[in-house]
């Protein structure tokens, strides 16, 4: 029989933050949120306002483009963290940094591993492989908000931290390069029927 992993405990001082996200009812959005706020965590769902927010979370509304609206939307708000799921163009991380520098522990920045040089120089990937995707502008946007972000981080000590998501799937959406909102794919999967594989599989953007 294996032995049981401790559970970790959060240290005192990290315990029920208040946390932004800026998206929260996407994909992995949501599902980290649902965490969070399991283990005690204030969340704070900043959006359009076109899905459902869960009453538990604090819902803002507003256009994540619209500076002024972030503004009168953001006062009086402090949050502890700031997690930005929906940021690829740098104008938006640019009033982020505005808003938040000195004034939030920690800024996490989602970005994705569509950043690294296709096609890869050496697999496995990691973290200190090279960035520099010329086939997505997706990816280019990207790699210019981290780039930007880390130059922040050098200068005046903002706390930025980089995440760069591969394979990502929730209880309502599964990874597949034709249809993603199916769950004929890996229903297929299991079945052990064909599916589809686009260019063959090797497909170099994404």
């Amino acid at each position: 029989m294996r032995p049981r992993r401790a559970e970790r405990s959060l240290p005192p001082d990290m315990a029920g933050m208040k946390i932004l996200f800026v998206g929260g009812t996407g994909n992995i959005s949501a599902e980290c949120a649902a965490l969070l706020h399991q283990r005690g965590h204030e969340i704070i769902v900043l959006s359009r306002g076109r899905s459902a927010v869960p009453s538990s979370y604090r819902a803002i509304q507003a256009d994540r483009k619209d500076g002024a609206a972030l503004r009168a939307a953001l006062k009086g708000v402090k949050p502890d963290v700031v997690l930005n799921f929906l940021g690829y163009e740098l104008a938006e991380v640019q009033l982020d940094y505005e808003l938040f520098n000195g004034a939030v522990r920690q800024y996490v920045f989602i970005s994705s591993t569509v950043v690294y040089t296709r096609p890869p120089q050496r697999l496995p990937l990691t973290e200190e492989a090279p960035v520099g995707n010329p086939f997505w502008d997706y990816a280019q946007k990207k790699v210019a908000c981290e780039q930007w972000l880390l130059g922040r981080r050098a200068e005046t000590g903002f706390p930025v931290t980089l995440v760069r998501p591969s394979h990502t799937y929730s209880r309502r959406w599964v990874p597949n390069g034709v249809s993603s909102g199916s769950y004929t794919f890996a229903a297929r999967l299991e079945q052990g029927k064909p599916v589809f594989v686009h260019d063959d599989g090797k497909a170099r953007g994404r």
